[in-house]
This record gives structure tokens, sequence and C-alpha cells, in this order.
């Protein structure tokens, strides 16, 4: 039976929910999930942390806000977490699918707040593949509401990832990080953006059992 706590977290006209999943002292985990999935009731079978463990939904996911109409970009969702991480301070970071994508983004953005990125297999991975694709008016299924919102799950689905703008990030990342290996990658799907990573430096591919091992032991 969960026990979460939520708090709501007012970004703009959207309202996340920030759920607890596990209390504590000391640095939380901030857990960011895959396309059209939520934050998860209980931390995750084998999940090991020795403080909180928190868990992020997206803007058109879960409890948080389901926007009009649509516009969703991988940038929104990094706007969402870079919330979280204004209320919170200093984490290490578990991305799912696309909440690893948001998380590597999220990272190279805030280096000096994330201690530690595991990336991990989940819903919208891949993406759209490295190239912008042709203009389109995107229709969701018909009748189709709520969470998670459809026109998310059509959008994100689509965002391009090229191997220059995933780099730069990195780059973020390697300057503004104080650690050797600051993301760590235990992923079975190796999508173009994830193949840039595994060949630069900064980066482990340990079990995500021991990525969080080291990074809990990180001041």
């Amino acid at each position: 039976m969960s026990d979460r706590r939520t708090t709501w977290i007012q970004h703009n006209r959207v309202r996340l929910a920030l759920h607890e999943l596990q209390s504590g002292t000391g640095r939380p985990l901030l857990l960011l999930h895959g396309l059209g999935e939520a934050t998860p009731e209980l931390v995750p079978a084998g999940l090991r942390w020795p403080g909180p463990v928190l868990g992020l939904d997206f803007t058109g996911h879960g409890e948080s806000t389901v926007p009009t109409g649509g516009g969703y970009t991988a940038e929104i969702l990094v706007a969402d977490a870079d919330a979280v991480l204004a209320r919170v301070g200093s984490v290490t970071l578990v991305g799912r699918g696309l909440g690893a994508y948001i998380g590597l983004l999220v990272t190279g953005a805030r280096p000096e707040l994330v201690r530690g990125l595991a990336i991990t297999d989940g819903a919208g991975l891949v993406g759209g593949g490295t190239e912008p694709g042709s203009p389109s008016i995107v229709y969701p299924e018909p009748g189709r509401t709520g969470s998670p919102d459809p026109y998310a799950l059509v959008e994100l689905s689509r965002d391009p990832r090229p191997e220059s703008y995933v780099q730069n990030f990195m780059d973020f990342i390697l300057d503004g990080s104080e650690l050797e290996e600051p993301v760590n990658i235990d992923t079975s799907l190796r999508p173009p953006w994830i193949e840039t990573l595994l060949g630069g430096p900064g980066v482990s591919r340990d079990p995500l059992a021991v990525a969080l091992d080291r990074f809990a032991a990180i001041p």
C-alpha cells in the first residue's frame, strides 16, 4: 500500500505533482518517468537509496496539469524538472526512457545541482531520430483525453535528438560537474544520442544499483 506524500509546485500555469516515495535526510534521489508514464506508487524494486526518494510527474502526465492543445517539447519538461531543483536543491537523478533524455538536459543546465545522472531503459528513450521531421499537424486519437495527455504521447515521441545538441549538453556537464563520471548508462537500447554519450568521457556503464551506490557516497 502506498503512503506517498505529494507536494504541489506551481510552474507558470502548470501545477506539478512532486511525490515523496521514501522519507529520509540527505540528498534526494529524483525519479523522472518515461513517456506516457507517471511516478510509481512505491520505490521501484531493487532501487536502493539512503535518503529521500522523490518522483516528478511531468506536465501532461500523472497528477500534474494537462494543458489544452498540446505544444510539448523536451525543453518544457526540462523546465518542469528545473522547477523541482529550485525547490529542493541538489539531487541525484534516475531517468527512465524520456526521463533519461530530460535528465541529461537538466544535468547539462544545472551541473552544480545534479550529483549524478543514471540513464535507464523506458518508454520514449529513442525519440524521433536525429533530424527534424516534416512539419505536420498533430491529431491525437479522437475522444481520448486526460492523463497522459494524448498530445504529449504524439509530440514527445517525435522530438529530434541531434548528436550535436546532445554533445553540447554533455560538454556543459563535463565543464560544470565536479564528478569524474557524472553520467551512468545502463540501457539495452542504444539510440544515436546514447551512442554519442558512450563514445566520450564522463560516462560509466555500471548496473543501476552500482551507480547509485557510487552516487550516494558523493558528498
